[in-house]
């Protein structure tokens, strides 16, 4: 079943197409990246999908039924890269206020709210001051307070900023959780490695357009270029052959590119004639990192987010 369909969403700013075309479906309990480099059209995309924007034209699609604005945003938990937050409230009060506006009775926020206090080891904070939270402690919260009214669709902006390792994998074992008992999840970052661990499906925006739609892998085999990996304790000096172009020579390993018509087997038997004493051999499939950085490069887009990287 598809939780989320966008259908030829457009959203036009003067005379930026922030939106281009853009159609996608997200499947129920499916962690779904939504990459792109800075001003590639994300946030707009997420706004129009939690109601902060109307699209220009084009259709959403929530649970089977044209998506509303007005009554559907109640139920999608939204976790913005910018903080939420009321810096001036107490924690304990703000999460309690933040929901009731989603629909929660009080009761039932406050078994939530306690629940998880207490997984993330929050008890303490309840009377702290927002503003007197480090980055990562608000990052916590931000996070508590996205899902605490169950919602069966999550957005997530950037979720892991600021968090230290321990805590980052507190929030990636959550979402794991969430997505096994049918939630889904959008996730939006800048951190490649962070999506090939998490995500299961994404899609590439650039420039407003979507360039790349499918699953990790599908999209890593898509893109390989029929390389490989041969490890051995000793490796000959000099390799002459036309079956294999030598890409890195190390000491214990080569990075080998197979000529056209060339099969794995092929280099196999070379290095066995060879008497070269094989500990491993494997295909090295591209990074998502590599793979977006061909897709964009030669954009301004794409060199900020080498920086970043």
């Amino acid at each position: 079943m598809n939780v989320l369909e966008l259908e030829h969403i457009k959203k036009y700013f003067a005379t930026q197409k922030a939106v281009d075309d853009i159609s996608m479906t997200i499947a129920e309990g499916q962690i779904f990246g939504l990459l792109g480099p800075n001003g590639a059209g994300k946030t707009t995309l997420l706004r129009m999908i939690t109601g902060i924007f109307y699209p220009d034209s084009g259709n959403i699609t929530l649970n089977g039924k044209k998506f509303d604005a007005m009554n559907d945003a109640i139920n999608i938990g939204y976790m913005p890269e910018e903080r939420g937050l009321y810096k001036k409230m107490k924690i304990g009060e703000q999460a309690l206020y933040l929901a009731r506006l989603k629909g929660m009775s009080k009761a039932d926020a406050m078994t939530e709210i306690k629940r998880w206090f207490v997984k993330f080891e929050m008890e303490s904070w309840w009377n702290k001051k927002v503003e007197d939270l480090s980055k990562g402690m608000s990052q916590k919260l931000q996070f508590v307070t996205t899902v605490l009214h169950r919602p069966k669709l999550i957005i997530l902006d950037e979720p892991f900023s600021g968090l230290d390792p321990v805590n980052a994998n507190l929030i990636k074992d959550e979402i794991f959780n969430l997505a096994r008992n049918g939630t889904t999840i959008i996730f939006s970052t800048h951190r490649m490695e962070q999506v090939e661990e998490i995500c299961n499906h994404i899609v590439l925006v650039n420039k407003g357009k979507k360039i790349l739609d499918g699953t990790v892998q599908q999209v890593k085999q898509d893109f390989k270029e029929n390389i490989y990996s041969l490890g051995a304790p000793v490796l000959p000096e000099h390799l002459m052959t036309h079956i294999f172009e030598v890409v890195k020579h190390e000491p214990g390993k080569l990075l080998l590119k197979l000529g056209d018509g060339t099969t794995p087997n092929d280099v196999l038997r070379y290095f066995i004639n060879q008497e070269v004493p094989i500990i491993s051999f494997n295909e090295v499939l591209p990074s998502l990192n590599d793979i977006f950085i061909r897709l964009v490069e030669g954009t301004a887009a794409a060199r900020q987010f080498q920086t970043i990287n």
